[in-house]
Protein backbone atom coordinates (compact mmCIF):
# COMPACT_ATOMS: atom_id res chain seq x y z
CA UNK A 1 0.00 0.00 0.00
CA UNK A 2 1.40 3.74 -0.92
CA UNK A 3 1.39 6.26 1.48
CA UNK A 4 -0.46 8.89 0.07
CA UNK A 5 -3.77 11.16 1.35
CA UNK A 6 -5.72 9.03 -1.15
CA UNK A 7 -4.72 5.66 1.08
CA UNK A 8 -5.72 4.47 3.97
CA UNK A 9 -7.79 2.07 6.15
CA UNK A 10 -11.31 2.07 6.36
CA UNK A 11 -13.89 -0.11 8.87
CA UNK A 12 -17.41 -0.54 7.65
CA UNK A 13 -19.70 -1.48 10.59
CA UNK A 14 -22.96 -2.50 9.61
CA UNK A 15 -25.41 -5.18 9.42
CA UNK A 16 -27.06 -3.75 5.65
CA UNK A 17 -24.82 -6.44 3.51
CA UNK A 18 -25.73 -4.43 -0.20
CA UNK A 19 -23.95 -1.28 1.40
CA UNK A 20 -20.79 -3.26 2.05
CA UNK A 21 -20.79 -4.96 -1.27
CA UNK A 22 -21.25 -1.31 -2.74
CA UNK A 23 -18.94 0.20 -0.57
CA UNK A 24 -16.15 -2.28 -1.73
CA UNK A 25 -16.78 -1.77 -5.22
CA UNK A 26 -16.70 2.13 -4.88
CA UNK A 27 -13.27 1.72 -3.03
CA UNK A 28 -11.71 -0.96 -4.90
CA UNK A 29 -10.13 1.02 -7.50
CA UNK A 30 -8.56 3.40 -4.58
CA UNK A 31 -6.07 1.84 -2.96
CA UNK A 32 -8.24 1.61 0.24
CA UNK A 33 -8.28 -0.93 2.60
CA UNK A 34 -11.46 -1.81 3.58
CA UNK A 35 -12.64 -4.01 6.73
CA UNK A 36 -16.06 -4.45 8.21
CA UNK A 37 -17.51 -5.63 10.93
CA UNK A 38 -21.17 -5.80 11.91
CA UNK A 39 -22.41 -4.21 15.18
CA UNK A 40 -20.29 -1.80 17.80
CA UNK A 41 -18.73 -4.73 19.80
CA UNK A 42 -17.28 -6.25 17.18
CA UNK A 43 -16.11 -2.89 15.41
CA UNK A 44 -14.79 -1.77 19.22
CA UNK A 45 -12.80 -5.04 19.08
CA UNK A 46 -11.55 -4.57 15.71
CA UNK A 47 -9.98 -1.10 17.05
CA UNK A 48 -8.37 -2.60 20.11
CA UNK A 49 -6.18 -4.55 17.66
CA UNK A 50 -5.59 -2.74 14.54
CA UNK A 51 -5.07 1.05 13.37
CA UNK A 52 -7.53 2.22 11.21
CA UNK A 53 -7.89 6.21 9.64
CA UNK A 54 -11.63 6.24 8.67
CA UNK A 55 -14.94 4.65 10.57
CA UNK A 56 -17.83 4.18 8.15
CA UNK A 57 -21.08 3.35 10.53
CA UNK A 58 -24.68 3.10 9.98
CA UNK A 59 -26.59 5.33 11.96
CA UNK A 60 -28.19 2.17 13.41
CA UNK A 61 -26.60 -1.08 14.80
CA UNK A 62 -28.07 -4.19 15.76
CA UNK A 63 -26.14 -3.79 19.43
CA UNK A 64 -26.29 0.08 19.27
CA UNK A 65 -25.62 3.61 17.21
CA UNK A 66 -23.16 5.45 15.79
CA UNK A 67 -23.30 7.62 19.05
CA UNK A 68 -22.31 5.01 21.03
CA UNK A 69 -19.41 3.97 18.38
CA UNK A 70 -18.01 7.39 18.47
CA UNK A 71 -18.08 8.12 22.30
CA UNK A 72 -16.10 4.74 22.55
CA UNK A 73 -13.50 5.84 19.77
CA UNK A 74 -13.22 9.16 21.31
CA UNK A 75 -11.73 7.42 24.33
CA UNK A 76 -8.54 6.08 22.66
CA UNK A 77 -5.40 7.85 21.85
CA UNK A 78 -5.92 8.94 17.72
CA UNK A 79 -9.27 8.31 17.38
CA UNK A 80 -10.44 7.42 14.04
CA UNK A 81 -12.63 9.96 12.19
CA UNK A 82 -15.83 8.68 12.20
CA UNK A 83 -18.32 8.77 9.02
CA UNK A 84 -22.15 7.82 9.15
CA UNK A 85 -24.10 6.49 7.01
CA UNK A 86 -28.02 6.27 6.77
CA UNK A 87 -30.97 6.29 3.80
CA UNK A 88 -32.30 8.90 5.88
CA UNK A 89 -30.05 11.44 6.60
CA UNK A 90 -31.23 15.04 6.93
CA UNK A 91 -29.53 18.43 8.23
CA UNK A 92 -30.89 17.13 11.79
CA UNK A 93 -28.56 13.92 11.26
CA UNK A 94 -25.69 15.62 9.87
CA UNK A 95 -25.40 19.04 12.42
CA UNK A 96 -25.58 16.00 15.36
CA UNK A 97 -22.70 13.96 13.79
CA UNK A 98 -20.66 17.67 13.48
CA UNK A 99 -21.27 18.77 16.87
CA UNK A 100 -20.67 15.74 18.76
CA UNK A 101 -17.30 14.98 16.95
CA UNK A 102 -17.83 13.09 14.05
CA UNK A 103 -16.83 13.82 10.73
CA UNK A 104 -19.50 13.79 8.13
CA UNK A 105 -22.67 11.93 6.81
CA UNK A 106 -23.15 9.70 4.01
CA UNK A 107 -26.87 9.12 2.25
CA UNK A 108 -27.11 5.62 1.32
CA UNK A 109 -27.52 4.29 -1.19
CA UNK A 110 -23.66 5.30 -1.70
CA UNK A 111 -23.04 7.33 -4.59
CA UNK A 112 -19.30 7.07 -5.79
CA UNK A 113 -17.59 10.84 -5.97
CA UNK A 114 -19.25 11.28 -2.60
CA UNK A 115 -18.23 8.40 -0.61
CA UNK A 116 -14.40 9.00 -2.69
CA UNK A 117 -14.67 13.12 -1.45
CA UNK A 118 -15.72 12.15 2.01
CA UNK A 119 -13.51 9.27 2.73
CA UNK A 120 -10.48 10.81 1.41
CA UNK A 121 -11.18 14.32 3.76
CA UNK A 122 -11.77 12.02 6.81
CA UNK A 123 -8.32 10.14 6.14
CA UNK A 124 -6.60 13.72 5.89
CA UNK A 125 -8.42 14.66 9.39
CA UNK A 126 -7.25 11.17 11.02
CA UNK A 127 -3.95 12.23 9.38
CA UNK A 128 -3.91 15.66 10.75
CA UNK A 129 -5.28 14.82 14.16
CA UNK A 130 -2.26 12.04 14.79
CA UNK A 131 0.29 14.34 13.58
CA UNK A 132 -0.58 16.75 15.91
CA UNK A 133 -0.96 14.51 18.98
CA UNK A 134 2.85 13.27 18.01
CA UNK A 135 4.13 17.08 17.59
CA UNK A 136 2.67 17.50 21.35
CA UNK A 137 4.36 14.49 22.09
CA UNK A 138 1.23 12.56 23.04
CA UNK A 139 0.63 8.85 22.69
CA UNK A 140 -1.48 8.36 19.57
CA UNK A 141 1.51 8.38 16.70
CA UNK A 142 0.38 8.45 13.13
CA UNK A 143 -3.04 6.83 12.08
CA UNK A 144 -2.73 4.45 8.98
Amino acid sequence: MTDTIKTGTLLFVGAAEGDGLSLGAILRESDWQLHGTRNCQEALEFLDKNRISVVLSEAELPDGNWRELLNSMAKRSAAPSLIVSSRLADDRLWAEVLSLGGFDVLMTPFETEEVLRVTFGARQNSRSRAEGLQRLGQPGGRNE
